[in-house]
């Protein structure tokens, strides 16, 4: 027996393990992924009891339709090698499939799912198409039977309308970019709608319209963009990007593009509305005429004034008839008057002479001459007729009977209670 070096004794093993094991399918579950910048990827695929480390270079890497994540179970084809410096066996992987699922699949809902977190699919930010668009791009291929389905639909139904074909591959590796770059160049040209589509086809035929940079150019596009991609069962991701989905290719044309046999229909019943609308504001407003006729009749000068001389004529005859009423009035109470004014008189006359009479009688009722005053007099200071309690001590006064006049003065004045 003779003896190896260490690197003698890992090339022999890596010689007996990359002969022996040149391609092996192996599932197990995703760990510890290290997405490096050199563009490889490592990673260790486990089960229950063992694990095992993987690389998969850049070369392999960049053909995965799915971004491997922790905890997915998948199935790798590899072949089995080792890595000398370390003395450590490890998986170089060709290809990686999910479990039970599809690659495709699963990179489809991956992105669906990162897109729409993102926003991409948000209703509100979708783009009104244009009801009478001038200018549309066909973005598509130009060998494919898609683009004669929607030129031969936009030939049927709106002839005036200018259509500029971009023509890309639409399936492969190179299709995806060339989608993407025609939507950006075309998005720059002022079109009223970018219409993004291909034919039929299977899920392979369409993933460019999966691929994240389509959906970038489709959403940052500020043209109106429809998605018209295989038929109504197929859905894709530039379907829920774009503005408007289109279930095929040609029903992306009968979306945008008005029907000009429906337009000529459209225009005669604008035409008949507008005949019947005008018959009516013609028939309004020559009613609205008699109405002003009628009623400048109404109020012109000229009726007027012969309403002022009508209301003048009319105070007129009130006035003389009310000056005729009072005269008649007054010639009554006058006649009245001159009938009851002798008995008025004369019962004055006789209520006046009983009043003198009583006065007459009073009169002489009050005179001295005709009362007995024996014990009473009449007192009075300077010819003005007094009360003796008005008298003060030492004043001088006069008491007057009937018949004799005393001059008198106060030498004593008692209060009588």
């Amino acid at each position: 027996m003779f003896t190896l070096s260490v690197s003698g004794l890992n090339e022999q093993i890596k010689g007996l393990l990359e002969t022996s094991f040149t391609q092996v399918l192996v599932e197990g579950e995703l760990s510890r992924i290290t997405f490096h910048n050199s563009g490889h990827i490592y990673f260790t695929l486990k089960d229950s009891s063992s694990v095992i480390s993987c690389v998969m270079f850049r070369g392999n890497a960049s053909k995965l339709k799915f971004r491997l994540e922790e905890g997915m179970k998948v199935v790798i084809n590899a072949a089995l090698t080792l890595y000398k410096p370390r003395g450590s066996y490890q998986l170089n992987c060709f290809s990686v499939e999910p479990s039970g699922q599809g690659a495709l699949a699963l990179a489809y809902e991956q992105l669906k799912q990162k897109l729409s977190t993102q926003g991409y699919f948000n209703t509100e930010i979708k783009k009104p198409l244009p009801k009478f668009p001038s200018r549309i791009a066909l973005i598509t291929s130009a060998t494919g039977a898609a683009l004669q389905d929607m030129l031969r639909v936009a030939n049927s139904r709106y002839k005036n309308i200018e259509i500029d074909i971009y023509d890309v591959l639409v399936q492969g590796d190179s299709a995806a970019y060339a989608i993407s770059n025609a939507v950006i160049v075309a998005d720059t040209k002022e079109y009223d709608i970018l219409v993004v589509g291909r034919g039929g086809g299977s899920i392979e035929d369409l993933w460019a319209f999966n691929e994240e940079i389509v959906a970038d150019a489709i959403f940052h596009a500020s043209t109106p963009v429809i998605s018209a991609v295989g038929h109504e069962i197929d859905w894709v991701i530039s379907d829920f990007v774009s503005d408007v989905r289109a279930a095929t290719p040609s029903a992306a044309m009968e979306i945008c593009l008005p029907d000009t046999n429906e337009l000529y229909q459209y225009i005669d019943s604008l035409s008949s509305q507008l005949e019947q609308t005008l018959k009516q504001k013609i028939y309004t407003k020559s009613q609205e005429l008699q109405h002003l006729k009628s009623s400048f009749a109404q109020h012109s000068v000229d009726k007027k004034l012969a309403q002022r001389e009508e209301e003048i004529k009319q105070l007129k005859e009130n006035f003389s008839q009310s000056i005729n009423f009072n005269l008649q009035g007054y010639e009554r109470e006058l006649l009245r008057l001159n009938q009851q004014l002798p008995q008025a008189i004369n019962n004055q006359l006789h209520i006046a002479q009983t009043q003198v009479l009583n006065l007459q009688k009073l009169l002489e009722s009050n005179n001295p001459k005709f009362k007995t005053k024996t014990g009473f007099a009449q007192l009075s200071q300077n010819a003005k007729v007094i009360d003796i309690s008005s008298l003060m001590l030492g004043e001088e006064f006069d008491v007057q009977s009937d018949k004799v006049l005393i001059s008198a003065k106060v030498i004593n004045k008692v209060k009588i209670r």
